[in-house]
C-alpha cells in the first residue's frame, strides 16, 4: 500500500510517499480501507516536531480519517468488514490502510460522506466540549471565535449557534468573514490589533464577550482576554498563530474571568471517555437532523497531501481541508 512516512521531522515538501506493508491487526483492533483523512494543524505540527508529544520516527501523519472496515481482530464483536466508519488517533491516517483501535472507530450514518466523516469527529468534539464542559455556555452568551474561517473556528460557529449562542467570529479576510457569516455568525469582524477591541465594544454595547475560543494564540489572546465581560471564560484551544501568548494574570482578578484548557485528546482518550462519547452521539444526531452542515474548504488528491498541510502553515485554508486518498 503507499502512505506518507516522516522519516525526519520538517515542512510538508519532506514527506516521503512510499510503498509500506500493510499493518497485522492485534487484538482489540480494526484495520480500515481509508477513503479520506482530514488535515488539520495538529497533523502538520506533528510532522514538523513541532507539538509538544513527539512520535518515534519513522510515522505516518493523520489524526483523523474515515473509511471501510477491511479486517478485525478475533475479540472485536462491534464492527465486522464492510462497516464504514470515521476514526482517529495521533497518527496513521495518510496511508490506504490503517490500524486502530475498535473503540476509535466510530460507524457514520448513511448521508455521511466518508470526506465528511473524515473531517467531523476532532473539531466538533472540540467545539462541543469546550462550550458544554468547559465554559457551561449559556443560551444568550455572547462568543468571540477567533480564527472563525478554519475548521476548529467554523465547527465553533456551528455549535454555538445550536447551543443558543450569539456568535462574533474574527477573521483575516473579507473572504473568510464572508464565509464565517454564511455558517451563520451574527458578525464578523477584522483581526487588525488596532481596532480589535473598540469593535467589541460596539458590537457588545460596551459590555465584552461572555466567552472566547482560541484556537489561535499570539498577540490576539490578551486583547481578546481584556475582552472578556465580568465572569468570562477564554478558552484556549491551541496556538495557530504559532506563538503562546502570556497573560498579566491581575486580568483575570480584575473580571473575574477564567482563563480555561481545551485539551481533547486528553478528555476523549485518558479521563472522560464516556462523556466524549456521549458529546460523540449528540454530534452525529445533529449532523442526521440537518443542525450541522459541515463546511469543507478544499478536497485534495492523495497525491497533494503535502500542499493541504502546507496551505494550513500558511493559514489559506477556509473551511475543513481534506486528503481523498481512495475512491
Amino acid at each position: 500500500m503507499k502512505a506518507y512516512v516522516v522519516e525526519a521531522f520538517g515542512p510538508p515538501e519532506s514527506l516521503a510517499l512510499k510503498d509500506v506493508v500493510p499493518a497485522d491487526v492485534p487484538a482489540g483492533h480494526v484495520r480500515l480501507n481509508v477513503k479520506a483523512a482530514g488535515a488539520s494543524l495538529l497533523d502538520a505540527l506533528i510532522s514538523g516536531g513541532k507539538y509538544q508529544v513527539k512520535p518515534p520516527l519513522p510515522f505516518t501523519p493523520g489524526s483523523e480519517f474515515s473509511g471501510v472496515v477491511d479486517a478485525v481482530a478475533d475479540d472485536v464483536t462491534t464492527l465486522r468488514p464492510g462497516d464504514r466508519v470515521m476514526a482517529g488517533g495521533f497518527v496513521g491516517g495518510f496511508a490506504q490502510t490503517a490500524v486502530v483501535p475498535a473503540a476509535a472507530a466510530i460507524p457514520i450514518p448513511a448521508s455521511m460522506s466518508f470526506e465528511t466523516a473524515a473531517g467531523f469527529r476532532t473539531n466538533y468534539s472540540t467545539a462541543l466540549h469546550a462550550f458544554r464542559q468547559r465554559a457551561n455556555l449559556q443560551p444568550g452568551e455572547t462568543i468571540l471565535i477567533l480564527g472563525a474561517a478554519g475548521g476548529v473556528g467554523s465547527a465553533g460557529i456551528e455549535i454555538g449557534k445550536i447551543m443558543g449562542a450569539k456568535v462574533i467570529a474574527v477573521a483575516s479576510s473579507e473572504e473568510k468573514r464572508a464565509f464565517a457569516v454564511k455558517l451563520g455568525a451574527d458578525h464578523a469582524m477584522s483581526a487588525e490589533p488596532e481596532a480589535f477591541r473598540d469593535q467589541i465594544k460596539t458590537l457588545t454595547n460596551g459590555r465584552g464577550v461572555d466567552v472566547v475560543y482560541d484556537p489561535v494564540g499570539g498577540a490576539l489572546t490578551e486583547l481578546a482576554f481584556r475582552s472578556l465581560a465580568w465572569r468570562g471564560r477564554h478558552l484556549v484551544v491551541g496556538f495557530a498563530a504559532g506563538a503562546i501568548p502570556s497573560l498579566p494574570v491581575n486580568l483575570a482578578l480584575l473580571k473575574g474571568a477564567a482563563l480555561v484548557g481545551v485539551d481533547l485528546a486528553r478528555f476523549s482518550f485518558m479521563h472522560e471517555p464516556k462523556v466524549a462519547a456521549e458529546n460523540l452521539k449528540q454530534l452525529i444526531a445533529w449532523f442526521e437532523a440537518g443542525q450541522l452542515k459541515p463546511q469543507i474548504g478544499r478536497i485534495y488528491p492523495f497525491a497533494q497531501a503535502r500542499e493541504a498541510l502546507a496551505d494550513i502553515l500558511a493559514r489559506r485554508a477556509v473551511g475543513k481541508a481534506v486528503v481523498k486518498v481512495s475512491d
